[in-house]
């Protein structure tokens, strides 16, 4: 590897993760994820963002340092916007490489630099509006987003380049495919950005939506040129394309998504199947698009995106001692998690000798908004009379989801 020029004296030097660990410990990432970090040299020094410890990512660093001649000793900040140690894993040992480098983040970033590396000198807490002035006409100004995701969440603003760096907001999973700009992207590769930057949005960010829709107000006033995230593309012809579609994510939790349907299904000895295929059929004959997922067998991250997108969700599962199959309630507790409010959803299942799946759904879909047809429980294997209902119930949500106009637009790059 080596640094990537985005403008002039400002380098992209992060590393492409490919692992089989699993993001914050929950989230698999099959295609793995890029780590952005970013150089700016004036006649002082700044580092934006770190990496982990994780697949080379720190060796391939400060290899991608040393391409552009630039010694460890050299740094005269490290600029930490985002505490999480996917990006700051590494500050240990950078601050132990390079200690007259100054520390730069919020207050409440500067507290965690301590609590989670035991630093304790050359922090350099900022807020909203202070500057630090590079020299050679580069200035670094900051502003707090709090809780984009994490609470002491800041971004850093290059005056004269225009760019933001953005930390986690603006992100996806993924690693670079060739390319680390969005204008170099293919065709062909714009539909894994869009899934890898739909699936980090619910995952990790769905939670703050409404602090997202916030920092974009903050930073409207901002003349962005090029937006560089922590995780992702960096976007520097269309850097409004990645804004419209985190406002279009986040507003899918203040109402109805897209005009598709997920089917999130789970079965012990085949009887809630056996409805679902009525359940299928009946979405079927209204022609709306559709996802269908299984639990356990498929992990919640990639459900999650489909169930966050979508703006109707259908819920299959029976009852597991006198409560909701484990692997749903699992599942519907991260929707609670996440906040993936106002969808048209259905719920359907088997029981044996009693139910209690259904309270289960009662419970964890209280204040959802979501909007909830009449719910279908039936004992042991459904009747003709029950699979008859169960199509007419998903058709009557199919033709519900189906006048929900789509949100998709003017985001083509």
């Amino acid at each position: 590897m080596v640094a990537i020029k985005l403008t002039d004296d400002v380098f992209w030097i992060g590393a492409n993760v490919h692992t089989e660990d699993l993001f914050e410990g929950i989230w698999p990432i099959p295609n793995g994820v890029a780590l952005n970090s970013y150089v700016i040299k004036g006649d002082k020094i700044a580092i934006i963002e770190l990496v982990r410890e994780w697949g080379g990512a720190a060796l391939t660093l400060l290899k991608n340092l040393e391409s552009i001649s630039i010694k460890l000793t050299d740094i005269d900040y490290i600029i930490l916007n985002h505490l999480e140690p996917d990006h700051t894993g590494f500050t240990y040992l950078l601050n132990s490489l390079s200690p007259d480098a100054e520390i730069v983040s919020t207050q409440k970033g500067v507290n965690l630099v301590k609590a989670f590396y035991q630093i304790e000198n050359n922090l350099k807490p900022v807020k909203t509006g202070d500057v630090i002035d590079l020299g050679d006409n580069k200035k670094l100004e900051f502003t707090e987003i709090p809780n984009v995701h994490w609470p002491e969440t800041m971004v850093t603003y290059e005056t004269n380049s225009g760019i933001l760096f953005s930390g986690d907001a603006f992100g996806a999973f993924g690693v670079h495919q060739g390319c680390i700009f969005e204008d170099e992207t293919s065709d062909e590769s714009k539909p894994y950005w869009e899934e890898e930057t739909l699936r980090y949005y619910a995952n990790i960010i769905s939670t703050f939506s409404g602090n997202v829709l916030n920092a974009i107000e903050k930073l409207s006033g901002l003349k962005i040129n090029m937006i560089a995230p922590s995780h992702g593309l960096i976007w520097r012809k269309s850097p409004e394309v990645i804004v419209k579609k985190y406002q279009r994510y986040s507003n899918y939790n203040k109402d109805y998504a897209e005009p598709a349907i997920c089917v999130v299904w789970g079965s012990m000895y085949g009887n809630t199947e056996v409805m679902l295929n009525s359940v299928l059929r009946g979405i079927g004959k209204v022609g709306v698009p559709i996802k269908v997922h299984r639990v356990p067998n498929e992990d919640p991250s990639f459900i999650l995106s489909n169930a966050y997108r979508c703006a109707g969700l259908i819920i299959g599962a029976p009852t597991y001692e006198y409560s909701m199959f484990p692997p749903m309630k699992y599942f519907m507790e991260l929707l609670r998690k996440k906040r993936i409010t106002h969808k048209k959803v259905f719920y359907f299942g088997s029981y044996g000798w009693s139910g209690g799946a259904k309270k289960d759904f009662d419970n964890l879909a209280e204040n959802m908004h979501w909007d909830i047809l009449e719910p279908l429980t039936f004992n042991g294997y459904p009747t003709l009379e029950e699979l008859e209902k169960g199509e007419k119930l998903a058709m009557e949500l199919a033709q519900q989801v189906k006048q929900i106009p789509s949100k998709t637009k003017d985001e083509n790059y």
